[in-house]
């Protein structure tokens, strides 16, 4: 029996998708590595003839391949003709070739997560703040730059007032980066509208990343107040975890508008600060389901041709995002 990829289906090589009967000796190919996208290079090709297939068909696409191809599912390396029904590991294949950016913690990190949570936007492919006040769109471009390394500056804008029913002058910072914008719905676990946002425990890595994180927040959705400062936000579940952390008490308002959380400027010398370590870098894969997995025998004479490949340093290989390789 062949074993490997059918001659015309797509594998993603770091310079491009190709069929499998393209891959050269020499080619770098993308593959996973955990949850993240590396590189690995090909060593060898070898084509088989074979008389029976299978096509597995994902949430994503349909792909030919011979019966024994190994796909990473979570219980393991699964044939392909008994993947029905499992998981497979895999990553959308259109990311493939963006930018990866080095997220670097630290105060400007914190500020950068914490003005975009209480004031930001996150969409597909970007992330950008929109206020009144240009010493603060300063602030959040200097930290976002600080942080990622993305060039980030300021535009004058205008945006209506709903309360003054005209509009009035702001500055928006703007940055295109899908990375950045998955890693922002990463941290505050998916869904990055205010009302949503889960508390990004990514930024309690330490005593610095939190404080640029309060600062950049408060800068937000905050005040001076007393001795302290003022947050003041209808997020609740979102207080209630930013309470704990300061060891603040907070009462969530009864009569369904926004709630306050007082911040003391002493709040570090109670000591319910504990650092958690979390990855800065967004995950790259995910589990999608084999729907189906169909015999598809040889035609008259013709046998099918099956490509596989010798691979270092990592074995593995993607077919259109999918995660798969050789039997051992």
């Amino acid at each position: 029996m062949g074993y490997g990829l059918s001659s015309k289906m797509l594998v993603n090589l770091v310079d491009g998708c190709v069929q499998a009967k393209n891959v050269a000796v020499g080619s770098a190919m993308w593959t996973l590595n955990g949850d993240r996208t590396v590189q690995t290079a090909v060593v060898g090709v070898t084509a088989v003839k074979g008389r029976a297939a299978v096509d597995v068909v994902t949430d994503r696409m349909t792909f030919t391949a011979s019966p024994d191809l190994l796909l990473a599912t979570p219980d393991g390396w699964r044939h392909a003709q008994d993947a029905a029904g499992a998981g497979v590991a895999w990553t959308p294949a259109r990311k493939l070739h963006r930018e990866r950016l080095t997220i670097r913690a630290g105060y400007a990190f914190g500020y950068f997560v914490g003005a975009t949570c209480a004031d930001g936007t996150v969409g597909k492919n970007y992330v950008s703040l929109i206020v009144n006040e240009e010493d603060f769109a300063e602030r959040y471009a200097t930290a976002l730059t600080a942080c990622t390394g993305l060039s980030a500056r300021l535009e004058s804008v205008t945006r209506p007032s709903g309360y003054l029913k005209r509009d009035l002058p702001g500055f928006r910072v703007r940055v295109v980066s899908s990375y950045l914008s998955d890693a922002m719905r990463h941290y505050v676990g998916g869904d990055a509208h205010h009302m949503r946002q889960g508390f990004p425990r990514v930024v309690l890595r330490d005593i610095a990343t939190f404080q640029g994180f309060l600062d950049g927040y408060i800068d937000g959705d905050g005040c001076k107040h007393g001795p302290g400062r003022l947050i003041v936000s209808a997020n609740v579940p979102f207080l209630v975890e930013l309470a704990r952390i300061i060891g603040a008490r907070f009462t969530p308002s009864k009569r369904g508008l926004a709630s306050q959380l007082y911040v003391s400027n002493r709040w570090a010398i109670r000591g319910t600060f504990t650092p958690e370590q979390h990855p800065l870098d967004p995950p790259e894969s995910s589990w999608i389901q084999v729907r189906e997995v169909r015999p598809r025998p040889a035609l008259g004479t013709k046998p099918f041709t099956f490509y596989s490949y010798r691979l270092e340093p990592h074995p593995t290989f993607l077919v259109n995002g999918h995660l798969v390789r050789q039997p051992w």
